[in-house]
């Protein structure tokens, strides 16, 4: 568990297009086997210490004639931002994936200072 040790709380959201292939013929189109996407997400104003982050699919495109396989992660959380990973496998394609993301976590007082 996260424990808040500062009065001030803030809750950062937002969504990213993360796979955009079918019009452009992509890897995660056109390809098969193992590939990922990775894309860095830096927040509106630095937290204190990295928050807690969820991701979730928001919009997802798939050819439905294939296996629908796929792991969404995130990686490389600081208080300025994380890499949001998708990964896929095998013969699934994807066209279009959106994830909404949402971060919650200390920030800084404004009243704190440091010497």
């Amino acid at each position: 568990m996260l424990r808040f040790t500062s009065n001030e709380i803030g809750v950062c959201r937002g969504d990213v297009i993360l796979v955009s292939d079918f019009d452009t013929q992509g890897p995660m189109w056109t390809d098969e086997g193992e590939r990922q996407i990775r894309n860095r997400i830096t927040y509106s104003e630095r937290f204190l210490m990295p928050p807690v982050v969820h991701v979730s699919p928001d919009m997802w495109d798939l050819d439905s004639s294939r296996n629908l396989r796929g792991d969404l992660a995130v990686e490389n959380v600081t208080a300025s931002g994380f890499d949001l990973v998708f990964k896929t496998w095998g013969d699934t394609r994807v066209a279009r994936m959106r994830v909404a993301w949402m971060a919650i976590g200390a920030l800084p007082d404004e009243q704190d200072f440091t010497l």
